[in-house]
């Protein structure tokens, strides 16, 4: 069971206020060794801001972030990441100009020698289904498929736990069908924190779901209970505000 695993992540009363906004608003969260989470809500909820203070991509006013036990809130996303977290936004940030084993490579060379690499390069063209483009450009390249890369440039540093920003935005059917398979094989070996849209595509991978609502955690349960929740129900029709 997840709650008998101990905690790779946690937070501690977590609060980012802009001027008179509270974004978030005194959030505890904790989350379980090998777990994978899903962080859902309506627009506005605080979750993208929750994601981006997990990753110092904006400093909380107050509260702490744990991650394994250690009190990473103050570090910058360069010292998390050597910690053992990867961050993968919405927007790929990849190298047009090169190819897809290129751009894989390069990531790979920060962690490894240059027969490291190459080895670890391979692995990780073929886990992520990208071994058949992998001389190709990525510019040429599906929307898709360039997620696809900047996954396969995270997965170098052999993280612990993946935080990937509504990973299926802007994907066709097909796309996100391969998506789902390959966050199914990546939490195989590493936790993941995954912010989304999509409910169909939360239903095809989600173990345990978080649901933010004005900043604040409104439930957490399975997606089956939550999905019963008419809370959560009233929240996402607008039937009422919760306070």
């Amino acid at each position: 069971m997840t709650e008998s695993r101990p905690p790779i992540l946690e937070t501690h009363g977590l609060t980012m206020r802009f001027g008179g906004v509270v974004a978030v608003n005194d959030v505890d969260f904790s989350m379980a060794e090998g777990e994978l989470r899903c962080l859902i809500g309506p627009n506005g909820a605080g979750k993208t801001t929750f994601f981006r203070c997990l990753t110092h991509q904006y400093k909380p006013t107050g509260g702490r972030v744990i991650y394994r036990g250690v009190d990473i809130t103050g570090s910058h996303t360069h010292q998390i990441a050597r910690r053992g977290i990867g961050i993968k936004t919405q927007v790929p940030s990849v190298f047009d100009g090169l190819d897809v084993r290129e751009n894989i490579w390069l990531s790979a060379r920060r962690h490894h020698n240059d027969r490291e690499s190459n080895r670890v390069v391979d692995e990780i063209l073929e886990r992520i289904g990208l071994t058949a483009v992998a001389n190709r450009l990525v510019g040429q390249l599906a929307h898709g498929e360039r997620q696809g890369v900047e996954l396969g440039i995270v997965l170098t540093g052999d993280p612990d736990l993946i935080l990937l920003d509504e990973p299926t935005a802007g994907m066709t059917h097909e796309e996100v069908h391969r998506t789902t398979e390959m966050i199914r094989e990546i939490n195989r070996t590493a936790s993941l924190i995954v912010v989304e849209h999509d409910m169909q595509f939360i239903k095809a991978i989600a173990n345990r779901v978080t649901v933010f609502v004005q900043g604040a955690i409104l439930v957490e349960d399975t997606m089956e209970n939550v999905l019963k929740n008419q809370e959560v129900r009233d929240v996402y029709l607008g039937k009422r505000e919760v306070a």
